[in-house]
């Protein structure tokens, strides 16, 4: 089972940028689905984007064109390059995967789809 650990979380102005990461071990992450997850204080967990097993991405329409998925499979590490942050994208960010190519619309892959969880890293975006 592959152990995920996110980090890069933190506090910032709007319109401004961060980077999470999230290292993996004890699994392969090109072999997995992949995705970032949020959840703001008193509302569901939601996708944000994934990075399928194939080198194919997708981003839910609130974050897209502002933030960008990555994969660097040296490093085994997964990344989530986040610009122009807007103060509604104040959240807990998760990484997750499932050993599997990612199947179905990104939209429909909820929390139990994903095995696999990090422990979070906090974003605030506030001025």
């Amino acid at each position: 089972q592959v152990q995920l650990v996110e980090s890069g979380g933190g506090s910032v102005q709007p319109g401004g940028s961060l980077r999470l990461s999230c290292a993996a071990s004890g699994g392969i992450i090109s072999r997995y689905c992949m995705t970032w997850f949020r959840q703001a204080p008193g509302k569901e967990r939601v996708v944000v984007a994934l990075f399928n097993t194939a080198p194919y991405t997708a981003y839910a329409e609130s974050v897209k064109g502002r933030f960008t998925i990555s994969r660097d499979d040296v490093a085994n590490t997964l990344y989530l390059q986040m610009n122009d942050l807007k103060p509604e994208d104040t959240a807990m960010y998760y990484c997750a995967a499932r050993p599997s190519v990612c199947a179905g619309v990104m939209q429909d892959l909820g929390v139990s789809y994903f095995s696999n969880w990090g422990q979070g890293t906090q974003v605030t975006v506030s001025s």
